[in-house]
């Protein structure tokens, strides 16, 4: 067996030695131009050359879980796309979304900017079941950030293309339920894959609809930038329409140094890493895959390229 490992911006060398370890029997190397032919790779946004130059691999493993840039690629049509599951990203998406969520709701940054000015002060207490919280997109990171939600006794509202039915959620599908959906949530957590679809789903339109159309919503988006529309954000939270936003990603990032979110007081900037990919936990989740498909076993997390996720 063959593995190359393509990491565009990032180091190769603890992947290709962990893969060795859990390969012995395997050569594992970083691509080069002119590599010899591999049966798997492992990659992150790979360049077009390695997948023109491979015509022959039979698993493309990305490293992360959101699979949207590898699918702009034409990969080979007998190569199985394959995004990890979890890999230890799915508990940091749910420490992530509850830290701002309750920094919100209990009014924290108020509470730090008054003690920054010396001043002693208190603020009414809020009632959880005015603040239903729904989540966009209800996969394995979205389940476990509903979960995780629920043991702070907020309402939950989720989301999704296709129906599901997780406990303690009210779960929402389809075009046909995404505006009462909408309307139930008073702060929105969006983990959507990005697709055609889902572009600019968050939008002046649809953030205007949160919590009935009622002032007062909040936004955390951990997913993909473009699922934003950025130039409608700024006029709702100047309004008053949205009372702040937690921001992980962007549409281009880094994030311009000119760009207004950074310095606009009612949004939150974090630099893409509300849920960092776990090496050791990836590298055995990639590895009892590609055991289990030379065993010509199914394997979880093939991506449908119709679907983009």
């Amino acid at each position: 067996m063959r593995i190359l490992v393509s990491l565009t911006d990032l180091r190769p060398d603890a992947w290709v030695a962990g893969l060795k370890a859990a390969f012995p029997e395997a050569e594992v190397e970083p691509w080069q131009p002119g590599a010899a032919p591999a049966d798997h790779a492992v990659v992150w946004a790979p360049p077009q050359q390695m997948l023109d130059e491979q015509p022959s691999l039979k698993g493309l493993f990305n490293i992360g879980a959101g699979v949207d840039a590898l699918l702009k690629l034409k990969v080979p049509p007998q190569t199985r796309v394959v995004r990890l599951d979890d890999a230890g990203m799915a508990v940091q998406m749910a420490e992530y979304v509850c830290h701002y969520l309750i920094r919100h709701f209990r009014e924290f940054d108020a509470y730090e900017a008054e003690s920054r000015a010396g001043r002693w002060s208190f603020r009414k207490p809020r009632e959880r079941e005015d603040f239903p919280v729904g989540i966009m997109g209800l996969g394995v990171l979205g389940e476990r950030v509903a979960k995780a939600v629920q043991l702070f006794e907020f309402p939950v509202h989720g989301w999704s293309r296709s129906p599901k039915d997780l406990p303690g959620v009210r779960c929402h599908a389809g075009e046909k339920d995404f505006d009462a959906f909408l309307g139930a949530s008073r702060v929105l957590v969006n983990l959507l894959p990005l697709t055609p679809d889902t572009r600019g789903i968050m939008n002046r339109e649809t953030l205007s609809k949160l919590d009935g159309g009622k002032p007062g919503g909040y936004v955390i988006n951990v997913a993909r930038g473009a699922h934003l529309v950025e130039a409608d954000l700024i006029p709702l939270l100047d309004s008053g329409q949205l009372a702040g936003a937690t921001l992980d990603v962007f549409e281009v990032e880094p994030l311009p140094a000119r760009h207004p979110f950074w310095h606009h007081p009612k949004i939150n900037v974090t630099p893409h890493g509300s849920a960092r990919t776990m090496r050791e936990a990836s590298i055995a989740q990639i590895a009892g895959k590609i055991r289990a498909m030379a065993r010509g076993e199914p394997i979880a997390g093939v991506v449908d390229a119709q679907r983009g996720y």
